[in-house]
């Protein structure tokens, strides 16, 4: 089997998953009907695959958004914290191999790389936040510009006392609360 396909009995399972958070939040993308992201999905196995590492690793995506330039469909780990299985990262392969000693099990982008998703940039964080509350007890690395991070920085937001911040830190620093959250466009 493809290593980035799903079964059929787990594209089955999936979709169902999908559907039902598709069904519980509607309001996260009015307007659109679930028919035709499930006909997107099926013509597109490998996003399919994407959104199963979304989903196996926490993130609990759903749709936002629909692209109507693109004709896309645009996923967001939505889960009302940054996704478990995608935390205790540093933000970069850079950074995880400028780490001398207690290196973290991997970093942000690759991860999102291996995944065929990416990292969400500040501007998605906030239009997420719109949705729900998001991060109120973690913290999500999000796209740093390339001036930043030549300087050894990363970026990361959060949500307290209802407003949501931007911060910076080292990109090789991780904790236990800090993970990223990905975009999907299908």
């Amino acid at each position: 089997m493809d290593k980035k396909k799903l079964s059929a009995s787990q594209s089955e399972t999936l979709m169902g998953i999908l559907r039902t958070r598709f069904e519980k939040n509607a309001n996260r993308h009015k307007g659109l009907k679930w028919s035709d992201i499930q006909a997107k999905l099926e013509a597109n196995p490998e996003k399919l695959w994407s959104l199963d590492e979304m989903e196996e690793t926490g993130g609990e995506p759903d749709v936002v958004g629909f692209d109507k330039k693109t004709g896309e469909y645009i996923f967001y780990d939505c889960t009302p914290e940054s996704p478990k299985g995608r935390r205790s990262i540093c933000y970069d392969p850079q950074a995880l191999e400028s780490r001398k000693e207690h290196k973290p099990k991997d970093s942000a982008i690759a991860m999102a790389d291996a995944m065929g998703i990416e990292i969400l940039t500040e501007e998605q964080y906030r239009e997420l936040q719109k949705l729900g509350e998001f991060d109120l007890k973690t913290s999500s690395w999000v796209k740093t510009p390339t001036e930043i991070r030549k300087r050894g920085g990363a970026l990361f937001c959060d949500r307290r006392y209802d407003t949501v911040f931007l911060y910076h830190n080292g990109a090789e620093s991780y904790y236990a609360a800090r993970g990223f959250r990905g975009c999907l466009k299908v």
